[in-house]
């Protein structure tokens, strides 16, 4: 399953993909955008941007195997919370990375900073 996720105060909050949704989709039109998201999920009272909080995403590779991007300031400890969420049923590969922006400029590269599988 795929879908994406935020570490928020330590918890998860973790929206799995649902093809009948019609917000927040993203460009691919198989998952959701964070920041198309945000608005429609954030905690109550929350005023922080979409991006203020560690997140990641569930993807499938081209081989169906599922594939967990993920920002390096969330814990191995929540992997079997996120695979019991998106329901993933094997180890999933693990992929950490960290938005990198530079000042003036709105777009943002991802750096890769640990794969495992």
């Amino acid at each position: 399953m795929r879908g994406v996720f935020w570490l928020i105060d330590g918890e998860l909050l973790a929206v799995p993909y649902d093809d009948s949704s019609i917000v927040g989709i993203s460009k691919s039109g198989n998952n959701y955008n964070h920041k198309l998201l945000w608005e429609h999920v954030k905690p109550r009272k929350c005023n922080k941007p979409f991006n203020y909080y560690p997140r990641g995403r569930v993807e499938l590779n081209n081989k169906g195997e599922p594939v967990v991007y993920m920002n390096p300031n969330i814990s191995e400890e929540f992997i079997p919370t996120i695979m019991d969420i998106f329901e993933i049923k094997v180890v999933p590969k693990i992929v950490r990375f960290s938005i990198v922006s530079k000042k003036g400029f709105q777009e943002c590269s991802r750096k890769l900073i640990f794969k495992s599988s």
